[in-house]
């Protein structure tokens, strides 16, 4: 799952290195047009529909969070 996350963050920012970074949000690699790409492009990866109320910058500061949340989704 993380090597796919991370290829749809690759492919929303080419130039970011999400990889090395600690907090995508506090960094600059993603800001909240970013989000709902990458909401959209996870809900068309991993069938999964993420509710709004977690659309928010803190389930996307890092590669960690973002598998978290998906996570949360395909159990549920």
């Amino acid at each position: 799952m993380r090597e796919v996350i991370l290829e749809i963050l690759q492919s929303i920012r080419e130039d970011a290195d999400f990889k090395h970074s600690v907090d995508f949000i506090e960094d600059g690699l993603l800001d909240s047009f970013e989000i709902v790409n990458l909401v959209s492009e996870l809900e068309e990866k991993f069938p999964i529909e993420i509710r709004g109320t977690d659309i928010v910058p803190e389930n996307f500061t890092s590669l960690d969070m973002i598998c978290a949340l998906v996570a949360k989704y395909q159990e549920g």
